[in-house]
């Protein structure tokens, strides 16, 4: 009699398409998750050397014409950028002054005033292709008379 091992003890590999794509997908997620972590390490600890000047040193930008390269740091060109995983957030509290919140609001119903006018002409036009194309639709028109 012939055993077969399973999966789960390192034999060959049965699941089918999608699962074992599923499988590779998430082995891939961690080995980019572990590469990513390994990077940011790395980035904590590089050493960009002296950016300011040192105070025995005083630099006057009207006399010189070139830049001090000791102002700037350089990057390191090996470096590849890498997606780093977005960490869920929430908003516990949104402190925004009220006259700032009044005016900001008196700014939208503003604003909403063309939009209003523009959608009470679209209703009316739309009425009246209604009552034009489909008259047995109105089963009632309530007429509002002024005398002289």
């Amino acid at each position: 009699m012939m055993t077969y091992p399973l999966t789960a003890e390192g034999g060959p590999d049965d699941l089918p398409r999608t699962l074992r794509r599923e499988k590779e997908a998430r082995e891939r997620e961690a080995r980019e998750r572990e590469a990513a972590e390994r990077a940011q390490d790395e980035r904590e600890t590089l050493s960009f050397g002296e950016v300011h000047p040192k105070p025995s040193e005083p630099m006057n930008r009207a006399d010189s014409k070139e830049a001090d390269p000791r102002m700037y740091t350089m990057p390191d060109t090996n470096y590849a950028p890498i997606s780093e995983p977005t960490m869920p957030a929430s908003v516990e509290r949104f402190n925004v002054p009220f006259n700032h919140l009044v005016v900001f609001f008196l700014k939208a119903v503003v604003a909403a005033i063309p939009a209003l006018i523009l959608l009470t002409a679209i209703m009316w036009v739309g009425g009246l292709l209604l009552k034009f194309f489909f008259p047995w639709l109105i089963q009632a028109q309530i007429l509002i008379h002024f005398p002289n």
